[in-house]
């Protein structure tokens, strides 16, 4: 039999084709994506939008698997295996990076911002982004971005009228330090219960009531043991999509730069979400009926004095938020 060169082609390119699948699966990577929040809520959904997303653009090449509601464990193991590479990526609270980064707890800080509209052009201002350079160093995580919850509000199972009235509160918080200190700045007694036992615990007296934000509230229906909220716009819990140092230093340029225009993509979603719901979510509150207060008149100038004489020499970076934030 004559080999002919047509034949030859089309040997030779029956012998490449398993190298070339084999080169194709061994490019593909799907990345494990964790976060605390659960299923419904709209840090997951900009996950899964981002992960829908990133397999769309590469055909499939890369994709992103998300584990909710803490499904690899709290923020703290999941930065460990970040740091180790077990976890390519997470979505982690500003609250669990400013306790092992004093200066990311900047942008925990009281009274930086006084609205949720003003929270989403603070996170994407320059100095916010900047607060995210020292995560390679620090935590062996790469910071892609900032994305938001609204301000966050006391619901009290006692009325309460203003922040006078948190003095003496046994108040669930988030256990940051950031927080910690400004509560009790304000005469309250910060009281660490794990988040899905905080319902049962104002029911039966064990807390005088919690701060959270909005969305979170409405999703738990805190009003039903509650006799009052009380609206702070003083302090927002902002999150950081993270990549493991590990897993970022392999992919190429052009994957960094996708991954990164993603996740941008997402965030940008995430925050107008936000930003467009909060006000139905308090109008929902104000339909149970539930009383919700306003303290318009506060020295704000004084409390965000008071917080700074502690926490400015650990975190000068306050000072540029503040700045920033009074132009906004």
């Amino acid at each position: 039999m004559t080999l002919t060169r047509r034949h030859f082609v089309q040997a030779s390119a029956a012998l490449a084709a398993p190298a070339f699948i084999g080169q194709a699966r061994a490019q593909a990577k799907e990345f494990r994506l964790g976060l605390i929040t659960p299923g419904g809520h709209s840090w997951n959904r900009a996950a899964l939008a981002f992960g829908e997303a990133l397999k769309k653009e590469t055909n499939g090449r890369l994709s992103a698997t998300v584990f909710h509601s803490g499904q690899l464990g709290n923020e703290a193991a999941m930065m460990q295996q970040l740091q180790t590479g077990a976890l390519d990526m997470g979505w982690i609270q500003a609250a669990e990076l400013g306790s092992r980064v004093s200066s990311i707890a900047a942008i925990n800080a009281p009274y930086l911002v006084r609205s949720t509209t003003d929270v989403a052009k603070l996170v994407r201002h320059d100095a916010a982004l900047k607060l995210l350079e020292v995560l390679p160093k620090e935590t062996g995580t790469i910071g892609l971005g900032w994305g938001i919850t609204g301000m966050r509000v006391v619901f009290s199972t006692k009325d309460i009228a203003g922040v006078k009235d948190i003095k003496g509160m046994k108040l669930r918080i988030n256990p940051t330090p950031v927080y910690r200190d400004f509560y009790q700045q304000l005469g309250a007694a910060p009281t660490p219960i794990p988040t899905p036992q905080v319902f049962d615990a104002m029911a039966n007296g064990q807390v005088d009531g919690l701060e959270a934000d909005i969305e979170f509230s409405w999703n738990q229906r805190f009003d039903k043991v509650s006799k009052a909220m009380l609206q702070m716009n003083a302090l927002f819990m902002p999150f950081a999509p993270l990549v493991s140092g590990r897993v970022w230093q392999k992919l190429d340029a052009k994957d960094k730069e996708l991954i990164r225009g993603l996740v941008r993509q997402s965030l940008d979603a995430q925050i107008k979400d936000i930003v467009t719901t909060e006000l139905g979510l308090i109008d929902k509150f104000k339909a149970a009926p539930f009383p919700i207060r306003t303290e318009p008149q506060l020295d704000v100038a004084t409390l965000a004095r008071e917080f700074d004489k502690i926490w400015l020499p650990k975190a000068p970076q306050i000072a540029e938020l503040r700045k920033v934030g009074a132009t906004l």
